[in-house]
């Protein structure tokens, strides 16, 4: 039962005829001794120099420089007072969320977006052929992956987190022509769970072509860079998120019904079934649950440093941090994918960039989806140049085919902890904010060097003519970690800060030295 909120009553103060004859203030000090009783009046003594501004204020006798001094007091804590009102106001807006449905009464939180808290987790190292078996680099894929519930009842699929692509696709017995062995069973979808060619989802996929009249399924086919595939059909069903206060809501979510898989999504044992897509396209499941008003149109991940650890995900904006992260925006094109340019890229204080690419714009791409980080080839080049220069003790072992490039250590290796001291971070500079403050995505050396079996440190950034982005900077799961990355797709802007990514914490809107004081203020 709620209670009904009455207007009070005024009631008039009676003043008694003691009260009306006894003046309440005077020049002098009222004495405690000869003061009349009165009730329901608060007296207030004041000194006799308050009419002049009281001890605090100077006086008009005091000197102009004074006076002066003290105006420019007044002036110069303005400011602060605007932005603590700035901040209160940020900060009530963040606890307290109003309706406006008509209704008179608001309630605590509602009408504000959910957010749901996802785990990561590392991909295991596939057993199959070692490096020093093949006459080729054998690339250790670590990929990372969280556990989403679909159908009716709703089982578990472990699908891989890829920004770089927008459709989310489940390994499918449509029946299934090419599909390897996931941890889960075969999706099998009813046949009202099939999308129609006239679905606005199969035009958005299908670039708005004409579809098949006497179709009766929408057909699809996705490709990589490292030229696997996937084709399938779409299908619609039933999504169950558990929000961080353990809150459970259901959905409806387009996704592939993937039943032929080529390339290296046909590697056994796999230990997924399938791709989540979280790229900035229309099919993406960030977007499709924003459509919704699920959630804000923002989601982020963090990746924890030290690759045996998990990490976490999540989608909305709850989890962002409203302080100390850097901020650029999303470039505009073609692609559904999260790229911004970078003006230069050092190795510590050497720059990387060659003439011909001197005072050029070079596209980055965020990439939850590839292991490793890509580089134009003129900067990958000139990146093995600088190592090889800044560690004479080092030589490049090309017998060790766990990566393109390693080098042999003259003294015995078990972690990147034993070397990362001896090399320098990578830096890629953006365009500073207002012209003033710097923005840089720093690279630690644990985040770009691989230990192999063999004892080497390998580098684990590759050349991006491997994949076709000959001109473009890839940034893979091996230099994200460490941090916590978040896609602001309804600011078109990307942010990142450091973070242990051990413990999500639900972000405060207020610096962190204000927020206890206006917390107990306010509650």
């Amino acid at each position: 039962s709620l209670a009904t909120a009455r207007k009070p009553r005024t009631i008039p103060l009676q003043a008694s005829p003691e009260m009306a004859t006894t003046p309440l203030l005077s020049g002098k000090q009222v004495e405690e001794d000869t003061m009349p009783p009165l009730h329901g009046v608060v007296v207030i003594a004041l000194p006799d120099h308050a009419a002049d501004g009281g001890r605090d204020s100077p006086s008009r006798s005091e000197p102009a420089a004074l006076r002066r001094a003290w105006r420019l007091l007044r002036l110069a804590t303005a400011p602060l007072v605007v932005l603590a009102a700035f901040a209160v106001a940020a900060h009530c807006y963040g606890l307290y969320s109003f309706s406006f449905s008509g209704g008179d009464d608001w309630k605590w939180g509602e009408g504000r977006a959910s957010s749901f808290l996802l785990p990561l987790h590392p991909k295991p190292k596939p057993a199959g052929v070692k490096a020093e078996d093949s006459t080729t680099a054998v690339l250790p894929e670590r990929h990372y992956f969280t556990s989403i519930n679909i159908g009716n009842p709703a089982r578990p699929y472990f699908l891989d987190i890829d920004t770089g692509s927008a459709l989310t696709w489940i390994q499918c017995d449509a029946p299934c022509t090419n599909c390897t062995k996931g941890p889960h069973p075969l999706y099998k979808p009813a046949k009202e769970n099939i999308v129609p060619p006239k679905d606005s989802h199969c035009q958005e996929l299908q670039g708005n072509q004409d579809y098949c009249d006497t179709c009766k399924q929408c057909d699809y086919e996705i490709a990589y860079a490292d030229r696997s595939s996937s084709a399938g059909v779409l299908a619609r069903d039933n999504m169950r998120l558990i929000t961080a206060d353990g809150e459970r809501q259901n959905m409806d979510f387009v996704f592939g019904c993937a039943h032929d898989q080529q390339g290296k999504l046909l590697d056994s044992p796999a230990s997924t079934d399938g791709i989540l897509g979280l790229s900035n396209g229309a099919m993406s499941l960030p977007t499709q649950l924003a459509k919704q008003g699920i959630i804000s149109n923002v989601f982020g991940h963090c990746i924890a440093t030290d690759p045996s650890s998990s990490g976490y995900m999540f989608l909305g904006d709850d989890y962002v941090p409203r302080w100390g992260m850097t901020w650029v925006p999303v470039r505009n094109g073609p692609e559904d994918v999260y790229s911004t340019v970078v003006q230069k890229v050092n190795y510590g204080g050497q720059e990387l960039n060659v003439r011909e690419q001197a005072g050029k714009l070079t596209q980055v791409i965020f990439d939850s989806g590839s292991s490793y980080t890509y580089f134009p080839h003129e900067i990958y080049t000139s990146l093995i140049a600088s190592l090889e220069a800044a560690s004479p003790g080092f030589a490049r072992d090309e017998s060790d085919q766990t990566l393109p490039f390693c080098m042999k250590p003259n003294f015995p290796v078990r972690s990147v902890d034993d070397v990362k001291q001896l090399f320098k971070p990578l830096l890629l500079h953006f365009s500073k904010t207002w012209f003033v403050i710097p923005r840089t995505f720093a690279i630690a050396p644990e985040n770009y060097l691989i230990i192999s079996d063999k004892g080497n440190v390998c580098l684990g950034v590759l050349d991006g003519t491997e994949i076709g982005h000959s001109s473009t900077i890839v940034i893979g799961d091996v230099s994200l970690r460490g941090k916590l990355v978040a896609y602001d797709n309804d600011e078109n802007q990307i942010g990142w800060a450091q973070s242990g990514c051990t413990r999500p914490q639900k972000a405060s809107r207020v610096p962190f030295f204000l927020s206890r004081a206006l917390r107990s203020q306010l509650l």
